[in-house]
């Protein structure tokens, strides 16, 4: 198993293996999102077209098992401005970490600790003051929660971040088994860097 920052030409190449775990991922609880490849493939243009983007992947030989994904927030201004608005934090003081997916084969070998490492390195390294993500906010009595469902808190918590009061954004996607979208909340987490 390798881990391996991915920036420039590297980041290029490796986008259309985030976006197939992207969607088989999220596919499973809390997401349950019904993803396709030209909708991430466009969501996935702005890490592209960010010279400042990160990947931070996880191989196995060469086969891409993990990854997680990280901008700077002014990078997303359109979707997390008004979110930030009241926090005292400009977009320029924040190193957005977006998402982190594992193959659940993968998984309980530290790579979620080396995906925060490596991104919030690269924040540092940009001058960022904070970093933050969002997390998917879905009813503890949705229908579809499995059993066996964890949540992340007490690994997010141990690595210093808190959800932050009232920052919150809100996205459309469709989830497995509708025809539609709806609009899911994404309450926010962050810390100092």
């Amino acid at each position: 198993m390798e881990v391996r920052v991915l920036t420039g030409p590297a980041l290029d190449a490796a986008l259309d293996d985030v976006a197939a775990l992207r969607i088989a991922v999220f596919r499973d609880w809390p997401y349950i999102y019904d993803g396709s490849l030209d909708y991430e493939r466009r969501y996935l243009e702005s890490y592209r077209n960010s010279q400042n983007a990160v990947v931070v992947g996880a191989f196995d030989g060469a086969r891409l098992v993990g990854a997680a994904t990280g901008t700077p927030l002014e990078d997303h201004a359109d979707d997390f401005a008004a979110p930030f608005a009241e926090t005292g934090l400009t977009l320029e003081d924040v190193f957005y970490c977006a998402e982190s997916v594992l193959l659940p084969d993968y998984r309980g070998r530290g790579l979620g600790h080396a995906f925060f490492d490596a991104r919030e390195a690269h924040g540092r390294t940009l001058g960022r003051r904070y970093s933050a993500f969002c997390a998917v906010m879905r009813p503890d009595d949705h229908p579809l929660k499995p059993a066996t469902y964890r949540p992340l808190d007490a690994f997010w918590r141990k690595r210093g971040y808190a959800p932050m009061s009232g920052v919150v954004a809100h996205f459309r996607w469709t989830d497995l088994g509708d025809s539609t979208q709806t609009e899911k909340a994404l309450q926010f987490w962050g810390k100092p860097l």
